[in-house]
């Protein structure tokens, strides 16, 4: 069945993550910073250490929730069923990943991607700002900028028809769009191409 495929580039992708790390990373405290001046600043050794440590810990735990949340996504704004899913990490690529064996609309799966940018990343920065929190700012910044991915594929998504059908590859960063009505009876799950 003839499809079109939307792969990334792992480097280009960790280059622009980075990138946009810094500049959120910089940008989101100064703008904190103008709006609550801080007369006062701890810098003592044990401090620096627990902000760390935290900072590792939130981060680690909304990297799991922001691959939750594509999931979470898959099964709202998809309807595929539950047992349909699969997370895990490729430590070889230094990737985490959430996918879905069964096919999903075009809307539904953009819908699915950028699901996590909010949930983990806009609404920890949000909160951050709240409480005047520095960490919370920090980790959702990074949250924001790991997901250059998910907007690199809606991006690219955005050219295909509402009800065109998505297979989303489970293995690599890459994306093959069907017709809309494709079935997954239509189509060889373990060879899309």
């Amino acid at each position: 069945m003839s499809h079109e495929t939307i792969s990334l580039n792992i480097d280009k992708l960790m280059r622009q993550n980075v990138i946009w790390s810094i500049i959120l990373a910089v940008a989101l405290p100064l703008l904190n910073y103008a709006i609550q001046p801080r007369m006062y600043w701890d810098f003592s050794f044990w401090s620096i250490i627990s902000t760390f440590g935290w900072f590792c810990v939130a981060y680690i735990f909304l990297i799991v929730a922001h691959e939750a949340c594509h999931l979470l996504g898959f099964v709202v704004y998809g309807g595929v069923p539950w047992s349909s899913l699969s997370f895990g990490t490729d430590l070889e690529k230094g990737l985490a990943y959430a996918t879905t064996s069964q096919l999903v609309e075009n809307h539904a799966m953009k819908k699915a991607l950028l699901l996590p940018f909010w949930l983990t990343g806009v609404l920890p920065t949000v909160y951050g700002f709240y409480v005047d929190s520095y960490l919370w700012i920090l980790v959702g910044a990074f949250l924001m900028a790991g997901a250059v991915g998910d907007f690199s594929m809606y991006k690219a998504l955005r050219k295909f028809p509402k009800h065109a059908v998505v297979r989303d590859d489970p293995t690599e960063p890459t994306l093959y769009i069907y017709p809309p009505g494709t079935t997954n009876d239509d189509i060889t799950l373990h060879d899309p191409k």
